[in-house]
Order: structure tokens, then C-alpha cells, then sequence
């Protein structure tokens, strides 16, 4: 087991709990919108730029809370103040692309069954819908289909990312990236819905996804900060709606 290692930088503590109420209440909304289940976990970069936070091994997606949030330095090291239960035996998926990719602040790792049809299939993932230009530069699959659990296997995966904002790993599930954890979530809900617009599409007829222009010309004219605040509200006042959420405490106020 990993042992605890100096106190990180001292960073104002009310930013480490916003930031892991965010990441709490993500876990919890991916898992009322069927992306996440028993398994999948978030991470997100912890403000100081030392380690990330991510969930624990044992705790159920629907009552995660901040406190059971553990702070592991990118070797996996339990921070000071950290709790000391188990981490997800993936975790080296988001420490290796946090150390990959230096922009990226969080990180999902998504156990959608219909994203991961596409790896078992003789079938490409492409863009469908208006926010999949996200993906525009393609959604790599990587071919390892087991647990990624040691270092050169996350050190693998980071590299069939590559650039990319997503992947998928053969019969088991997918990685997203963003800026940020709302903007995490929002792309984890799209690329949901993109897959099942590929395969409503495909039961039509032939499919006609977008275009290199398209695609072009949607990212020229991207929203995205402002429409990831809307989203974020409205996934939040669903989750509190829907009772998988008990608070919007913290969650308001930067988007």
C-alpha cells in the first residue's frame, strides 16, 4: 500500500472542497444518467498542480461525499490529510494522463455499455451531433482489454489518447478529458448521446455523420464555456430533483 508523503503546497482549503464536492456530485450524476455504474470513477487535478483527488475503491457512486475523497500524488501516494481507504485498482488511468497532459484537469473513466459496443463491433464511433466536434480529431480505441492497473498500462492508454479528447478501451469502457469537472461531465453526457445517435441512425438507413467542414465550422462557432453552464445547472437541479444529489452547495458560480 501506498504511504502518506509531505504536506502539499498550502492552497486556501475552502478551493480542495469545492473542488471535491464538484467531483462527488459529478460521480453521482454519471451514475443517474447510466455512464457510470458499479464501476467508473473521476478525478480531477488538485488545484496546487501536486496530485489529483479521485473517489475510493469501495464507496458506491450513488453516496459518494467529498470527505471520502482521497488526494494521491501522481505516483499514487496518499497527500497529508488524505483518507487512507483503498483507491480504484485503475487508478493509474487518470494519474498517467494528468501527467500526459498537462491541460487536462479531470478526468473520467465511463462503464458505458453502449460506448464499449463499439470495440466489439465492426463499427466506428464517428461525429453524429453537434457537440461530438469535440472529438473531431478521432476517438482512438485501445486494445488491452483488461484492468489497467500498473504504471506502463497507463502509460499505454495515455498514449492511444494521444491529443484526443476521448478513447475507448476494447470491452470495457471509455476515458474523457476536459478543462474542468463541469466540463467533464457535460462531455461524458454527450458522447453518450452521440453513440446512441449512431445507433438510431444506423436503424434509419446509411449513416451521413458530419463532415470535415462541418465539423470546422462548429468549432468556429463553439459556445462551450457558456453552454457547459447551462448544462451543469440543469444536470445539478436534475440530480436534486431526482435525489441523487442532496446539496448544490458549492457546485454554483464558476461557469
Amino acid at each position: 500500500m501506498a504511504t502518506p508523503v509531505a504536506t502539499r503546497d498550502q492552497i486556501p482549503n475552502s478551493n480542495v472542497q469545492i473542488l471535491k464536492a464538484k467531483v462527488a456530485a459529478t460521480v453521482r450524476m454519471l451514475h443517474m444518467e447510466g455512464i457510470v455504474n458499479y464501476s467508473g470513477h473521476v478525478s480531477a487535478r488538485l488545484p496546487d498542480g501536486r496530485g489529483f483527488i479521485i473517489q475510493p475503491y469501495i464507496e458506491s457512486r450513488t453516496t459518494l461525499r467529498p470527505e471520502h475523497l482521497l488526494e494521491l500524488d501522481f505516483d499514487l501516494n496518499y497527500l497529508s490529510g488524505s483518507p487512507q481507504h483503498e483507491m480504484p485498482i485503475e487508478t493509474r488511468i487518470h494519474s498517467e494522463i494528468l501527467k500526459a497532459r498537462p491541460e487536462v484537469n479531470a478526468v473520467v473513466h465511463t462503464h458505458s455499455e453502449l460506448a464499449a459496443a463499439f470495440t466489439v463491433a465492426d463499427a466506428k464511433l464517428v461525429p453524429m451531433k453537434g457537440h461530438a466536434k469535440r472529438w473531431a480529431s478521432g476517438i482512438p480505441i485501445h486494445m488491452d482489454p483488461t484492468h489497467i492497473k500498473t504504471q506502463q498500462q497507463g502509460q499505454e492508454l495515455a498514449q492511444t489518447l494521444g491529443q484526443h479528447n476521448a478513447a475507448l478501451l476494447r470491452a470495457h469502457g471509455g476515458v474523457c478529458v476536459a478543462e474542468s469537472v463541469e466540463g467533464l461531465l457535460i462531455d461524458a453526457v454527450h458522447f453518450e448521446e452521440n453513440a446512441r445517435a449512431q445507433v438510431q441512425a444506423l436503424a434509419i438507413g446509411p449513416l451521413l455523420p458530419l463532415t470535415k467542414d462541418e465539423l470546422e465550422l462548429l468549432t468556429a462557432r463553439d459556445n462551450r464555456r457558456q453552454h457547459i453552464g447551462k448544462l451543469w445547472r440543469y444536470y445539478v437541479s436534475k440530480g436534486m430533483a431526482e435525489g441523487a444529489l442532496e446539496s448544490d452547495e458549492g457546485l454554483m458560480g464558476d461557469y
